[in-house]
């Protein structure tokens, strides 16, 4: 009697990625085998414990590592869960001739500067933009800068250290903040180079969609109705079905389409921030490719799809439908608003009794430290609302917001 054997897909992620248990969920759904790659071989988390163990840092030593564990048993995918594991995932499904990205463009696509870059290039619409090297005299680099302009790290996610300067002297400021942010960062030049942008006024939205055959397709356009004007610039809320024109969605699919095109990207999920000025023109802020960060993918979820899914079925060259729900949907990513310990969250049941609000999830732990942009990278937890408008949605979201209130203690340093 014959078996059919399971196809395995590998995972390559952060031990304490929150991105590991939906993928988990989706293979699972999918019928397929995952196995987690990771540099987690202490985690309390089973499937990473129990997965496979590799150096991020040694793309040489992780290869081998994957080789010898895919000729146990081949892998027939190769997914990274973000930003800082899908240049990784490109290289290993390079070698075992699976489908991916070419691992250079998978860099652009984590990477602002060569992004920048290679965009600039290929006369794509982005902010005019330079490189700032912390370790160098400031005041000569941005001697010639028009005001208002945006510092970024070249490679953090979350908005975290992202900051509107509106003159020299902020600039000069923010840049000291900046250089402890990015001491964190992956790569020495990361480490001590930020990317100094023109600020584009307008409206900001989030482009979800996915490359087959090098073919962009949307999923859906997030509209983003609080304005993000800085100085920092913390997410809130996503809504779907976008309120712009078609036309203008149109105009957002050519430019993002032509950007992939530029990078090299050709397969798998893509999540894009754009912004749009007061003449409709389409600027480029942010292309990934990997999937909508957090929990707020879970808004576009329904009975026969998820984005997760969607990833893994183009890991493997087996692509599903995208199946979107009709109705209004909308998530607000809770901002931590003040330094301190959380000691509890108030009003949650008055939230969660506001008409159209499916639910609310409160991820960080009572007495978890709390650090606010644009040092943090976290979000308190998320709002979730569905109705028949758009508009229902937000106001929804904003009412349940208001009954909210997080009650935080000082954190005293002893000295």
């Amino acid at each position: 009697m014959s078996h059919t054997l399971k196809k395995r897909l590998l995972l390559i992620s952060h031990h304490n990625s929150y991105r590991i248990a939906p993928y988990i969920k989706a293979a699972l759904k999918l019928d397929l085998e995952i196995s987690i790659a990771s540099e987690g071989k202490q985690s309390l988390v089973t499937e990473v414990a129990n997965g496979i163990h590799i150096n991020f840092d040694d793309k040489t030593s992780a290869l081998a590592t994957v080789l010898k564990e895919h000729n146990k048993s081949a892998f027939s995918g190769v997914l990274g869960s973000d930003d800082h594991t899908v240049e990784l995932a490109a290289h290993i499904a390079k070698v075992l001739h699976l489908p991916h990205n070419p691992p250079q463009a998978a860099q652009y696509s984590h990477r602002k500067d060569l992004a920048r870059e290679r965009l600039t290039l290929a006369g794509c619409p982005i902010p005019i933009y330079c490189l700032l090297d912390l370790d160098l005299p400031l005041t000569e680099q941005i001697k010639d800068i028009s005001w208002p302009c945006v510092l970024k790290p070249l490679n953090m996610s979350a908005s975290r250290g992202v900051i509107r300067v509106n003159n020299k002297d902020e600039c000069l400021i923010a840049c000291k903040r900046l250089k402890a942010i990015i001491t964190t960062a992956s790569g020495s030049f990361e480490q001590t180079h930020v990317l100094l942008e023109e600020y584009i006024d307008g409206i900001e939205i989030a482009y979800e969609g996915y490359l087959h055959k090098d073919v962009l397709n949307t999923i859906t356009v997030f509209d983003k109705p609080d304005p993000l004007t800085g100085p920092y610039f913390e997410e809130t809320i996503y809504v779907t079905p976008s309120a712009l024109s078609k036309d203008l969605q149109h105009s957002i699919k050519n430019v993002i389409q032509k950007a992939c095109r530029i990078y090299g990207l050709t397969t798998g999920a893509i999540h894009a921030e754009c912004r749009i000025d007061n003449n409709d023109k389409v600027w480029i802020l942010e292309i990934a490719s990997r999937t909508i960060g957090g929990d707020c993918a879970r808004i576009l979820d329904s009975e026969n799809f998820s984005v997760e899914e969607l990833a893994i079925s183009l890991a493997i060259d087996q692509p599903i439908d995208v199946a979107m729900l009709e109705q209004a949907r909308g998530v607000m990513m809770l901002p931590v608003r003040e330094k301190g310990l959380l000691k509890r969250v108030e009003g949650l049941l008055e939230a969660t009794r506001v008409a159209h609000i499916d639910k609310i999830d409160i991820i960080i732990n009572q007495g978890h430290e709390l650090v606010p942009l644009p040092e943090g990278n976290q979000y308190l937890g998320y709002i979730f609302a569905s109705s028949k408008t758009p508009g229902q949605v937000t106001s929804a979201i904003r009412e349940a917001y208001a009954k909210l209130k997080f009650i935080t203690a000082p954190i005293f340093t002893i000295h």
